[in-house]
């Protein structure tokens, strides 16, 4: 985010695929906080079009850990209906801040070490972590950098996995047990408002792993929001 901004610099506009209260409003709420020169406005994929002002610049940033090509399009149809050339920037992730939020998510359900100094394996809570998303096969593919980057944090095996769609996290679980990783934990790479609150639940139950919540309003996803709402600035 430049240090300083324009009395009429752009409206950022959090976009969310689900509903503004809850997560999303909390979200909002944090990015007001950490950047009280910036205005902030949150809307729904609904009501997107009527949010765009016409006569003042706006960024659009969509509250997704991944491009999801359904939502970036309807993203795109708003903006074009609005007629008020906003911008939009893409998801959060894949990105080591996310990576950071998840291994915090784990460390608080005591599912990873807190620390970043990973000099034994055996010491870890568990053997390997799924990472879990929503939106089948795409979505799977999406997220595997942010698989990478998760790994190399824990120094663990991290495969994702979709929690949604076939072969989900059973067929995960089975691979890795069968390679040696007992203890497992699923890490849902999800802000919350893609899913129902139970779905990460039913999933770790399914395969006897622990689990993490989702990434919710942690300061990392605020500042991923207000990094891509800078990155758009600079270009």
């Amino acid at each position: 985010m430049p240090a300083s901004l324009p009395p009429d610099a752009p409206l950022l506009v959090l976009a969310t695929p689900g509903d503004t209260t809850g997560v999303a409003e909390e979200i909002a709420a944090v990015v007001r906080v950490d950047n009280p020169q910036i205005e902030v406005r949150l809307t729904s994929l609904a009501d997107l079009a009527d949010s765009l002002p016409s006569g003042r610049d706006s960024v659009v940033v969509p509250l997704l850990t991944w491009d999801d090509p359904v939502v970036l399009a309807e993203i795109g149809k708003a903006i074009a209906a609005s007629g008020s050339g906003a911008v939009a920037t893409e998801a959060l992730g894949p990105h080591p801040l996310l990576a950071e939020a998840l291994h915090i998510r784990l460390a608080e359900r005591g599912l990873a070490r807190a620390d970043r100094v990973r000099l034994l394996n055996v010491s870890s809570p568990v053997d390997a972590v799924i990472l879990g998303t929503v939106g089948g096969e795409r979505a799977v593919h999406a997220v595997q950098a942010t698989a990478v980057l998760l790994a190399s944090r824990l120094t663990l095996p991290v495969v994702a996995a979709s929690l949604d769609s076939e072969p989900g996290v059973g067929v995960a679980a089975q691979r890795l047990r069968a390679a040696g990783a007992q203890r497992l934990a699923v890490a849902p790479c999800l802000i919350g408002h893609e899913a129902p609150p139970s779905i990460v639940e039913q999933a770790a139950t399914s395969i006897e792993a622990g689990y993490a919540l989702p990434l919710g309003s942690h300061s990392a996803v605020a500042e991923l929001v207000a990094r891509a709402y800078g990155s758009q600035l600079a270009t």
